[in-house]
């Protein structure tokens, strides 16, 4: 792809996981760890692109110049990152694992163990790429993901229309060595019209994967 360029492009992507606090010491989360995100970032970096990096929490950092990141804690903090900077990005992409529920009311004292069961009530997050999903315009080229357990694609094409997404990266936890806190992915792109298997490989290699499909797409 060193012919292909991003030059001139903004690309607007989220990674990692969300953390909804329940009190001052403890949250809802989940096992992202942000890698596939930062390899898109560093991936289109590499090609030119001026990258909007909106990461949750994760140990990773990128140190490429192209690349700005915007460090984010909760659902809600990441929507307003994104809501932001997505006016101006050419490309976005959503590769964060999202958190769907946050709880509804946050402790301001660590809620001490008592009795047998606890229950929290929880209200459901914004969905970042459906609410953007609405507001996109002809000229943004839109890309989210899907972690599947069961009727993969199926479930994964329903998004693909709901959220109104020019395409999706599909990965499904039964696929060993895919998923979270892995260094490989094996991933689908599922367009409208089409469909695009990959193998299991490295995470920058399935980056680099995406950002030659998003090329084509936004290029042909």
């Amino acid at each position: 792809m060193t012919e292909k360029s991003f030059k001139g492009k903004t690309v607007l992507i989220t990674a990692g996981p969300t953390y909804e606090p329940i009190d001052p010491v403890r949250f809802i989360g989940n096992h992202s760890t942000g890698k596939m995100g930062y390899a898109l970032a560093e991936c289109f970096a590499a090609h030119g692109a001026a990258v909007q990096l909106v990461s949750g929490p994760t140990s990773l950092h990128t140190n490429h110049t192209n690349v700005e990141v915007k460090r984010v804690t909760t659902a809600e903090e990441m929507y307003k990152a994104v809501l932001k900077r997505a006016d101006a990005a050419d490309i976005w992409v959503f590769a964060a694992a999202v958190a769907d529920y946050r709880p509804k009311t946050v402790a301001d004292k660590k809620i001490k163990k008592a009795g047998d069961e606890l229950t929290i009530e929880l209200v459901k997050n914004v969905d970042i790429a459906a609410a953007l999903g609405k507001e996109k315009e002809e000229w943004q080229f839109s890309v989210g993901f899907a972690l599947e357990t069961d009727n993969e694609a199926a479930n994964a094409r329903e998004k693909l229309r709901k959220k109104n997404l020019d395409m999706i990266v599909l990965n499904s936890l039964k696929d060993p060595g895919a998923g979270f806190a892995h260094d490989t992915n094996k991933i689908t792109i599922i367009e409208e019209e089409a469909t695009h298997t990959f193998e299991l490989k490295k995470k920058s290699e399935v980056a680099q994967d995406i950002v030659d499909l998003i090329w084509k797409r936004t290029n042909g």
